[in-house]
């Protein structure tokens, strides 16, 4: 018998009871209104028979984060394909476009004087390596400008340098902890140091330089680079304890980094106090190019009405300071299941069900505002698309996009769904059409029924949101188990419906009652979809 060390028999310990407790929960059966044969099945296969972790292991630990235009992305493409022909159904990847290729490698960057330390952080995307050597260089703080006349005379100081970019934050305490903790005095004194902060180091023109920073680094890191510098140093810390955005460059040649907000606000400070730090990097990275972008697409054909559609929608692309977990391989995986609970349960549906993996929607809703174009037919026929993009949350609301007979066909189908799904899902009739955060807003500006989901946060915002935790522990297996099923239920009532969703509009006052004037609803526009880089440098 071989003695397992303490720490991995408590683990797997932990891990048996889990399981077991989750098993317990699974099968606790169903309360629906009437026998509904199909739905209890996709119940039972969704809560007993669930594959969504291990499909969730795969994408999020294997294939990894799904940065636009990179070979990862498209690696993660070319496996959901094999999973949909393994799964007997049309599965192909359909290009969008183009955008700028790039290749992530290490990120090795240390403190070396006033003394040694390895400091916490990352390469921007698509930034620049260091040519396969170290790059050491001092640092210097951007300072304020009267305008961007005096900014580029003291360029010339910046050259060979790495440049401070970013905001000294006061404090990494999120600011629940000074809440609790702090004085009503110190914690007044915080909030207008951050509220200056912002103004000063925010917006589109930073520090007085007519630039800005944008997502990461944007026009000024070009400027600065033009300039001469060694790179640019920059950090975005959430109001959390060790979360950073990790956004992204349109630097070609200065390498982009970010810090934590601990070891950038160390090296400011060394900086600031003129204790001369000097930083190494060595940054492994490779700029490719345009290289080409593919939404993937999963389709069961219609047996009766094929030319109508129901559309399981989430964004597969992510930023890569993570693996891209709750933004958006949770939706992702949602919809992946649901498909895969619908091929085994309900293969021979009346309408056609199409699974939609969109690319790029964290640049504007490229795949999806494509798919729009390139299929017109889709966007007519479609009967009811279901859009999830809120991290690893179980579904509580499901919003009818603005159209009143979508809240009619809505409510008839969740009459229909168990006491589990009703009793904590809340319809948001008419509700309003998606505006642009997520990708029913590509088809809800046509005035197509777009169904968008809110669930829990688990602290979206502030941990995993595009940060450099938004990783496969963070994905909450029981929540997502939940999501699948409730989907897969609610594309097959919606397939299975006697009537098609009418598209008359709610009304402004429906929608948002007492906005007048110039902030009063309108529906929203549609936009092109860029089919190649679009930079976003401001």
């Amino acid at each position: 018998m071989k003695i397992l060390p303490l720490a991995t028999h408590i683990a797997r310990q932990l891990v048996g009871a889990a399981l077991a407790a989750g098993a317990a929960s699974a099968q606790t059966p169903a309360s629906f209104p009437a026998p509904q044969p199909t739905l209890e099945r996709i119940w039972r296969l969704g809560m007993d028979s669930s594959q969504v972790q291990k499909l969730g292991q795969v994408l999020l630990d294997s294939l990894g984060p799904r940065l636009t235009g990179t070979a990862r992305q498209k690696a993660a493409n070319d496996w959901l394909v094999s999973l949909y022909r393994q799964w007997g159904v049309e599965g192909r990847n359909e290009q969008t476009g183009t955008w700028r290729g790039w290749r992530r490698g290490h990120s090795h960057i240390d403190l070396l004087s006033p003394r040694v330390r390895t400091l916490e952080g990352t390469m921007l995307a698509w930034s620049p390596g260091t040519k396969s050597k170290d790059l050491t260089a001092a640092t210097i703080i951007l300072p304020r400008f009267a305008d961007s006349t005096e900014f580029v005379r003291w360029l010339p100081q910046a050259k060979g340098k790495l440049v401070l970019v970013s905001a000294p934050q006061p404090t990494c305490r999120p600011t629940e902890s000074w809440t609790t903790n702090a004085t009503p005095a110190s914690k007044a004194r915080l909030d207008s140091v951050r509220a200056e902060l912002q103004r000063e180091w925010g917006g589109v023109n930073v520090r007085g330089t007519g630039y800005s920073n944008a997502l990461g680094t944007g026009s000024l890191g070009v400027r600065l680079e033009e300039g001469g510098v060694a790179g640019v140093v920059s950090s975005r810390p959430k109001n959390a304890w060790g979360t950073i955005d990790v956004f992204e460059t349109y630097n070609t040649v200065a390498p982009a980094i970010a810090l934590s907000c601990e070891d950038y606000g160390l090296v400011y400070r060394l900086t600031e106090n003129n204790q001369a730090p000097r930083l190494r990097l060595n940054l492994d990275a490779q700029l490719l190019g345009e290289q080409p972008i593919f939404n993937t697409i999963g389709t069961i054909k219609g047996t009766e009405k094929p030319n109508e559609y129901i559309v399981l929608s989430a964004h597969f692309d992510s930023f890569d300071g993570g693996s891209g977990a709750t933004d958006n391989g949770t939706g992702s995986l949602t919809m992946l299941e649901a498909f895969r609970l619908l091929t085994q349960v309900y293969p021979k549906p009346k309408r056609t069900i199409i699974v939609g993996h969109w690319t790029a929607e964290e640049h504007g809703l490229v795949g999806s505002r494509a798919f729009t174009e390139d299929h017109p037919e889709v966007v007519e026929g479609l009967q009811a698309l279901f859009n999830q993009d809120a991290g690893t949350g179980r579904i509580l609301s499901i919003g009818a996009g603005g159209l009143p007979n979508a809240g009619v066909h809505l409510q008839q189908w969740m009459a229909k769904l168990p006491s589990q799904f009703t009793s904590v899902v809340t319809p948001r009739i008419p509700g309003s059409p998606a505006g642009g955060g997520s990708d029913d807003a590509s088809f809800a500006c046509y005035g197509a029924p777009a169904f968008g989901m809110g669930g829990t946060s688990w602290e979206y915002g502030s941990y995993t949101w595009h940060t450099n935790r938004d990783t496969f522990d963070k994905v909450v297996w029981d929540d997502l188990k939940h999501n699948a099923t409730l989907v897969a239920m609610l594309a097959y009532l919606a397939s299975e419906d006697d009537t098609k969703i009418t598209r008359e509009r709610a009304t402004a006052e429906q929608i948002a009652p007492g906005r007048n004037g110039p902030g009063a609803f309108a529906w929203p526009t549609c936009q092109k979809a860029p089919r190649q880089t679009n930079p976003r440098l401001r």
